[in-house]
Formats: C-alpha cells, structure tokens, sequence
C-alpha cells in the first residue's frame, strides 16, 4: 500500500487510460498539495429535522411502524459562494463539488481541513476502490455555535493509496447504494441484507411451532 504523492497524483490525472484517477471539476492547481487533494463543499444538502417519531427506524417490521429515513430529512440547495449555516448537534448530508473517480487499486480516505475541524466538524470517512460520483459528507457539528459554511470552499482534503491489487468496487455479486450518486443520498440502512435475518431470529415461535 502507497500513498500517492503529488507528482502521481497528477499523473495519474492526466493519464488518458480508463482506469485511472479521475477529479472534475479542479477549479485550482493548488488544490493538489504535496500528499492530498483539496475537496470543496457541494450545492445540495439535507439536513436533519425533528419529527414526532422517538426514533429513527432501521428495521421495516410492520410493528415498527416503520417511517422512510429520508423523511427525517428536508431538502435545500445553495449557488456557488452562498453560504449555509450547520448548528449544534446537527447532522447535514451532502457532497463534494467534484466528482471523483477512483481507480480499482486506489481508495481514499477523506478527512476534514484542520481549519474546519477546529470549528467543530471533523470528519473522517473512507471512499473504496473503484468509486464513482460526488463523495458523500457526513457533517456533524460538535461545538456550541453555528458555523457558516460557504458553497465551493475547500472543506474536506482526499489522500490516496494504492494497493498491490485491483478491487472491484461494483460487481454482479453485489449492488452498491452510494454508487454513482451527484447529491447526497439518506442512509440505506433498513435495506441491509441482514435485517430480514435478524427480524426472524428476534420474531417469538407461533404457538403451532411450539
């Protein structure tokens, strides 16, 4: 495992081969630095609301009354330069600007600027080889003030790393949620495999099994 500097990092990105690191839009040469790519904040978020449900439901069991996740979250968009405020204790899902594309022997994780995570928002995910799309952010506000975020700024920065071995990303044997996604997507998980598993293991025996 390798981690990508920046001269095969710009490689890499100007390399006409299909399989290779794919970054658009770049809107500056600095945002390359000596081991990173700077990420910028996208257009489009959903943000966190109180409903009157007492929690959000990862399972569809009918005695669950389950609520679709995404009804936990409202819409809204905002134009480059305009500004969105993220307050106390708040989760906002959204994206990076750029739409990556990663190689099947790269994967990257992604880790909030230190500026930003002085603020408040730390964030810390990992993106898998073979990644397409608007890399999804999870913000969360850890301080005690809103903080104002700006559409476009470089919120988030990308180290890349290199493997021995190609990995698919998407294959027939398994299909992705947060695949080839431009605008950020609610949590998938009530439609984990495992659910319908678990469901039946927790369900009490009928008197007829008895």
């Amino acid at each position: 495992m390798n981690l990508l500097d920046k001269e095969r990092i710009q490689q890499m990105l100007a390399s006409t081969e299909r399989n290779s690191l794919f970054i658009d839009p770049l809107l500056e040469d600095s945002q390359i630095g000596s081991v990173t790519v700077d990420l910028r904040l996208g257009y489009d978020f959903l943000v966190s609301i109180l409903t009157r449900k007492p929690y959000i439901g990862t399972s569809t069991a009918p005695e669950s009354q389950h609520r679709a996740i995404g009804s936990y979250f409202q819409e809204t968009r905002r134009d480059l330069g305009e500004k969105f405020v993220l307050y106390p204790h708040q989760v906002v899902l959204c994206t990076t600007l750029e739409y990556v594309s990663l190689p099947q022997n790269v994967y990257a994780d992604i880790l909030s600027r230190s500026s930003y995570t002085r603020l408040g928002i730390p964030l810390n995910t990992m993106v898998q080889p073979g990644f397409r799309g608007c890399v999804p952010l999870e913000l969360f506000n850890h301080g005690n003030s809103p903080v104002e975020l700006v559409v476009g700024s470089r919120i988030c920065q990308a180290r890349f790393f290199e493997i021995a071995a190609a990995v698919g990303y998407v294959d027939n044997s398994r299909q992705r949620k947060y695949f080839g996604h431009v605008r950020p997507i609610v949590s998938g998980a009530d439609t984990d495999s495992e659910m319908v598993k678990l469901l039946q293991i927790a369900q009490p025996p009928s008197p007829s099994d008895c």
